[in-house]
């Protein structure tokens, strides 16, 4: 109505997450090891980026929706925590969200075990499982400057995961795995999908979904 070209920001790519394990995966400092641990966690588990950092007007955050480090579960193939409430949770129910610890050559488990291993050594008590070296809960613009120093200003909190649900279509998953992996509402998956020409182009060009 107003003549003005649709803006999208665009999706990460697996080459986008290679840059990122190549400028991050050394790192020693504790933010740094956050971040990577984020990253890595909200693109392979479909996560939107509000479920695990703070915004950063203090008026609106939600302590409810804090992750707990009590809550977190280590094992040999795969990590997880829980998600005490989801945009789509309404009645706080929570989600157990598992990550494999690796997945399509990458180890997300040893990043993630490498953050865990700095956080408790500077937090040993039970508090929120991601905080900076600072003892503060991450937020959007500490996150989102991060990337913006890597890829610029096309890339947003939803890049993650409108990347990885591409990655996911590309490879020939079916629509209804997606769904349940974004843990989307169906009526929410189709606008998504709708809006999102990545994903669309995704799904009709994808190679076939392996059975076994």
């Amino acid at each position: 109505m107003l003549a003005k070209p649709t803006s999208h920001k665009r999706a990460l790519s697996q080459a986008d997450v290679d840059a990122v394990l190549y400028r991050y995966s050394e790192a020693q400092s504790h933010d740094n090891l956050l971040f990577l641990s984020l990253f890595l966690t909200a693109f392979f588990a479909l996560m939107q980026l509000g479920d695990l950092i703070f915004p950063d007007d203090y008026s609106i955050m939600d302590w409810r929706k804090v992750i707990r480090h009590s809550s977190v579960i280590l094992h040999a193939g795969h990590y997880g925590f829980t998600l005490p409430a989801h945009k789509a949770d309404h009645q706080f129910e929570g989600n157990r969200i598992l990550v494999c610890g690796e997945q399509f050559s990458y180890a997300m488990l040893h990043h993630f075990t490498h953050y865990l291993q700095s956080r408790d050594k500077l937090f040993p008590l039970p508090s929120p499982l991601w905080l900076l070296f600072n003892g503060a809960m991450p937020t959007r613009s500490f996150f989102i400057s991060r990337l913006n120093l890597m890829f610029g200003r096309d890339i947003a909190g939803q890049s993650m995961c409108a990347g990885s649900t591409t990655m996911l279509a590309k490879l020939g998953f079916p629509p209804h795995i997606i769904q349940a992996a974004g843990r989307w509402s169906s009526e929410a998956f189709r606008i998504y999908v709708w809006k999102s020409p990545f994903l669309l182009h995704g799904l009709l060009f994808a190679s076939t979904y392996p059975q076994h």
